[in-house]
């Protein structure tokens, strides 16, 4: 199934005590090409993240968004520094003895403070929180997959209707060269003739090394391998598998013909129609560079 490589995706999952949202990004890249970005506290789930999203996409540049939230902060404890409060306290008494005050000193006024009660965040269960975040991840990524797909058949069928253009043009041009091949070795043979009536020739001669010259201008052989490179360009967008490597090589051998017919030509309608397919060609290819 031939997918785009570019879409979005984001999914929420929520179990009450926490929530995961999950943003996915792509583009079109040569290889699998991942950037995260989340809290500190889950980059221990980095390599998870990857491997759960390489289920879904093998080719692309994605930017993933992480937000995490723990709703009810289980993960913090609140501590005192018991040297810092007995120092606190010690000097309070002093204070106390030595001008002679009221004593007041207790624990509320003492926790007040600075740094004698502070909270700390605990560890949390990554486990647990890796439930949450795979569900958000492979909805967001599955989300992704639905729009990659949609977007993935609207470039197929447009490249379909650029490889039906060309095998017609192919079409024009194979039966174009039925005809100009004959004329044109009858009008090189008599060029050659005239020109050289003062010297003695082999005409048999003469005329082997026209048809010889003649073949190598033939493009019967680059028009029978364009027209099998479509067909398999065809096959190749029929698979299941993601087929965007292959397309690019074979895009390669496609303008790698359509290059060669241009420049044996011997036939001005032949040369246009071969450099309509070129563009054709060029179309199919800017198509290609967003296929996985």
């Amino acid at each position: 199934m031939i997918k785009s490589m570019t879409g979005f995706g984001r999914a929420l999952a929520d179990d009450g005590k926490r929530s995961v949202i999950v943003e996915l990004k792509g583009v079109n890249h040569r290889y699998f090409d991942v950037n995260i970005r989340m809290p500190k506290s889950l980059f221990p789930l980095e390599d998870r993240i990857r491997k759960t999203l390489q289920e879904y996409i093998t080719r692309g540049k994605l930017d993933m968004f992480i937000t995490y939230r723990n709703h009810i902060k289980d993960d913090l404890e609140v501590k005192y520094n018991e040297s810092l409060a007995g120092r606190y306290a010690s000097v309070l008494k002093r204070m106390r003895d030595e001008l002679g005050l009221v004593d007041d000193v207790s624990v509320s006024l003492i926790s007040k403070f600075p740094d004698v009660v502070y909270t700390e965040e605990t560890e949390e269960n990554l486990d647990e929180i890796w439930i949450l975040l795979e569900k958000a991840v492979r909805d967001a990524s599955a989300i992704m997959q639905d729009m990659r797909q949609k977007e993935g058949e609207l470039l197929k069928r447009d490249m379909l209707q650029k490889a039906d253009s060309i095998l017609d043009k192919l079409e024009i041009i194979k039966s174009r060269e039925v005809t100009v091949m004959p004329a044109y070795r009858e009008k090189l043979f008599e060029r050659l003739k005239g020109i050289m009536d003062q010297i003695p020739v082999d005409e048999n001669r003469l005329a082997l090394e026209v048809a010889m010259y003649s073949d190598r201008a033939s493009i019967d052989e680059e028009i029978t391998r364009l027209a099998s490179h479509m067909e398999q360009f065809r096959s190749f967008l029929a698979e299941e598998e993601p087929v965007g490597r292959k397309l690019d090589f074979l895009a390669q051998e496609m303008n790698r013909e359509a290059n060669t017919m241009a420049s044996k030509s011997v036939d001005i309608t032949i040369t246009n129609t071969v450099l309509e397919i070129k563009n054709d060609i060029e179309k199919i290819r800017e198509q290609m560079q967003n296929i996985e």
